[in-house]
Parts: structure tokens; C-alpha cells; sequence
């Protein structure tokens, strides 16, 4: 048994817990859903996808029942293969209940009024060894995620740049999110507790929404601490919203996690098996600090691990708007959950076609097995 919850149940984390609960069913959340439970719930089991966790992608493959809740995931791929699993889909659009699965039970309704309605339906399953198989294996992917979150790797490792900002925000934080490889740290080294939130697109490759979307957190929510997490690329298309969060006052910070490239563009091509093509922006380098204090904001550029942490307490400390843009490892590649035979295989063939930088990414790839080793 299994739980898939999306951005409709946000709203409905308590009857989420219920259920599993009584089920002794894992959770798996979207990317949209990913605040529906806490990160250190006994429950949750990360995410699906590309961006999703092992042990989320090993129980799509492990569970004969699978429990939909404000969700329409489009990946199928990464879903159960149809007719392999029974499937209920408690969902609020109609047109939606068995769009992406054969559905045996399609339930039409709010999230947390159906699964409040459902609960005294439900016998507790007392056998949990289930779910503590993938209580293990979570707490063997947090392990693994934490030795990635070296101080020590220069250049910044993106991970480290994540963990110190999910270590220094409050718990009712909100962070948002632009597209590409920095979904991919946020979705792992942001960590919900307590009343935070975490919003992006949720759309493929939708560049840029970020800041926009931390405004409107910071307009609806003034009493909030609001982080926008972004990429070079995707700031460098609407920079100039930074102006209207210094020209209204708004505190947001936004954090630049400059890799000097168009990150998911570049692992997509070698992914698909070619080297990299017209990705890497070059030179001049940018640094964005400079722009944010030209807007009578906090600007500050970050180059040195060691100041890191430091700078991000200051920014996040900062009574208005304030940037901070920390220069990150390039050749980080944002691994999926779940490495597949094929990505493998297409990955080794970028190489062998002449992948410009492969030298710079092996050692990176070196640096994060032996921070793995070395725990």
C-alpha cells in the first residue's frame, strides 16, 4: 500500500497522517505536494521522478495498492504500470479521476473532506513491516543526502548552499523555486517542518517564476519569512522584479545559485546521450550582488564555502530585500533517485562523444563518492 499526495492536499495534512496511519501506508509526495506532510514524518518517503528519492521510486514498483490525493501526476513513467496495482484517486476535478491510471475507485471531492469521510471506513492495518522497510530506507536516503552537504568541497557544492539555508529560515518559512537543477536540491535539501511551504511552477522547464512567485508569497503573507531559490539563468530573465520588491519594501531574500550555465539544459543533452552544446555561459562571469544594491537592496557575492553559512544568517537577517549570489560547483549533475540502465548507458556515450568537460565532472562525481565513503 502506498499514498500519493499532491498540491490538492496541501491543506489536508492531518487526514493525510490519519490515513497513513491506519494504512501503515508510506507516503510519496509530488514536487507541488511537498509540504502536504513534514520531510522527517515516520510516513514520508520523499518524491517521485527525476527529482524524486530512491526509496519513493522503489515503493511504485513495491505497492499493490496505490491511494491518489489531490493529484493528476502527469509522469506516468513513474507511476505503477498500469493494471499492476489497484488504484483509488480521491480528486476534485472530475475529468481528472482515472485520467492517468486504470482507477477502480475514483472518489470526487475535496481532499481533506474525503479523507475525514473515509477514516471511519478504514481498518488498521497492525502488521508495519511495510512501512518500516521504508522507514529504513529513508533514513538511509536522508544519510546520503546529508554527506552531500559538505562544507568542505570547493567550489560550493549546491547541496551545501540548500542545507545552509534550510538550517538558518524559520518554520513557517516559504521558499520558492524556479525550474532546472536547483528544483532538483531544493526538492532534497529543503526540508519541511513545522508550518513551511514550498512553491514552484511545477511545469516542465517553466524558467523564471521564483521571484515573481516570492513577491506574491511576501504580499500575501507579510508576517512570513519568504526565500526565493533560483538559477542564473532564470533570475538574469526577471531581474528586474528585484526592483519592485525594493520599491514596495518587501523583505524576501533571494538566493542565486549561479553554475554559470543553463544547468538542466546541460544534463538534459547528456543525458539524451551528447556532449553539451551552448550551455555554459562563459565570460564575462556574472555577479547579480551588484544589481540587487543598485536597487537599495542587500547584495552580496559569495565565492568561498567558508563564508557561506555567515552570509546567508546576514541575508536572511536583512530588514528588506536582499540577494545573495553564491558561485556553485558547475559540474554537479542532479542524479536522478534512481539511476536507470539507458541514463547510464546515454551518459557514458556523451562521454565518449567528446563531452568538453568531463574531466571537471568525473571529480565531481569522485568528490561526491567519497563523501558517501566517507560516512
Amino acid at each position: 500500500m502506498a499514498i500519493l499526495a499532491g498540491a490538492g492536499a496541501l491543506h489536508a495534512r492531518r487526514e493525510v497522517l490519519a490515513v497513513a496511519d491506519v494504512l501503515g501506508a508510506p507516503v510519496i509526495k509530488t514536487l507541488p505536494g511537498k509540504a502536504v506532510i513534514p520531510d522527517d514524518s515516520p510516513y514520508a518517503v520523499g518524491g517521485i521522478g527525476l527529482l524524486g528519492t530512491r526509496p519513493g521510486e522503489d515503493l511504485v514498483e513495491d505497492c499493490d495498492t496505490l491511494l491518489m490525493v489531490g493529484t493528476n501526476f502527469p509522469y506516468t513513467k513513474h507511476l505503477p504500470e498500469p493494471g499492476k496495482v489497484r488504484v483509488v484517486q480521491l480528486e476534485a476535478d472530475p475529468a481528472r479521476a482515472g485520467a492517468r491510471l486504470p482507477t477502480e475507485v475514483p472518489m470526487i471531492g475535496d481532499a481533506k473532506e474525503g479523507l475525514a469521510a473515509l477514516l471511519p471506513l478504514l481498518t488498521r492495518k497492525h502488521d508495519r513491516g511495510h512501512l518500516e522497510k521504508y522507514q529504513k530506507a529513508m533514513d538511509g536516503w536522508r544519510r546520503r543526502m546529508a554527506d552531500l552537504e559538505s562544507p568542505g568541497r570547493d567550489p560550493i557544492a549546491p547541496q551545501y548552499l540548500v542545507a545552509c539555508v534550510d538550517r538558518a529560515a524559520s518554520d513557517d518559512a516559504i521558499l520558492t523555486c524556479d525550474s532546472g537543477t536547483i528544483a532538483t536540491w531544493a526538492a532534497r535539501h529543503w526540508t519541511i517542518r513545522g508550518d513551511r511551504g514550498f512553491y514552484l511552477s511545477g511545469n516542465l522547464a517553466s524558467m523564471a517564476p521564483g521571484l515573481p512567485y516570492a513577491i506574491a508569497m511576501q504580499h500575501a503573507h507579510p508576517d512570513r519569512q519568504v526565500i526565493a531559490f533560483v538559477g542564473d539563468g532564470g533570475f538574469a530573465m526577471l531581474m528586474a522584479e528585484f526592483l519592485t520588491a525594493a520599491r514596495y519594501g518587501l523583505p524576501i531574500t533571494v538566493v542565486v545559485n549561479n553554475n554559470g550555465s543553463l544547468g538542466q539544459i546541460l544534463w538534459e543533452q547528456m543525458v539524451l546521450g551528447f556532449p553539451e552544446h551552448g550551455v555554459r555561459f562563459g565570460a564575462p562571469a556574472s555577479d547579480f550582488s551588484g544589481w540587487a544594491r543598485s536597487c537599495g537592496g542587500y547584495g552580496r557575492k559569495v565565492t568561498d564555502p567558508g563564508e557561506l553559512a555567515g552570509a546567508v544568517a546576514e541575508a536572511l537577517a536583512h530588514p528588506g530585500p536582499a540577494l545573495l549570489d553564491v558561485d556553485v560547483d558547475p559540474n554537479e549533475p542532479p542524479m536522478p533517485g534512481k539511476v536507470e540502465y539507458q541514463q547510464a548507458k546515454k551518459f557514458a556515450q556523451a562521454f565518449l562523444r567528446g563531452q568538453p568537460n568531463k574531466a571537471a565532472i568525473a571529480t565531481t562525481l569522485f568528490k561526491d563518492r567519497i563523501s558517501h565513503l566517507g560516512h
